[in-house]
């Protein structure tokens, strides 16, 4: 019998595809990518590279409140780029977020993504 649960919450978009919003195997939980789609809607979340961030980490969030953890249990953290320029708007993001010890993270410039969304997040939790 497998110890992997399939996590859900409406508070999130939901899986489009062959894939679970998060999977919680033990005390670890492996959140699926976020892209800055609102959850009521499936819209994609209108306003500058920071908002639409500030998204992607509303829907990790409420994911992770969904598996009975927090932001703050993430160990790791994938921020995935089309334009490495916007590093630096994404740490300040992550600084709404996080408080030390920040989780380790890399960030990783790609050629395109979903919807051509510009940034996406994916995140391991690491439950108390």
């Amino acid at each position: 019998m497998s110890n992997r649960q399939a996590i859900h919450t409406e508070n999130a978009p939901q899986a489009i595809g062959t894939y679970s919003q998060a999977v919680k195997a033990g005390t670890t939980v492996y959140i699926s990518g976020q892209i800055p789609l609102i959850p009521e809607t499936m819209e994609l979340e209108q306003g500058d590279f920071k908002a639409q961030t500030r998204r992607c980490f509303e829907n990790l969030k409420a994911i992770a409140e969904a598996a009975g953890g927090d932001l703050q249990d993430a160990a790791k953290v994938g921020i995935f780029l089309t334009d490495l320029s916007n590093f630096n708007a994404v740490n300040e993001v992550m600084a709404e977020y996080f408080t030390q010890p920040y989780p380790a993270r890399a960030a990783i410039g790609v050629k395109e993504l979903p919807k051509g969304v510009p940034v996406e997040v994916d995140a391991i939790l690491e439950l108390k």
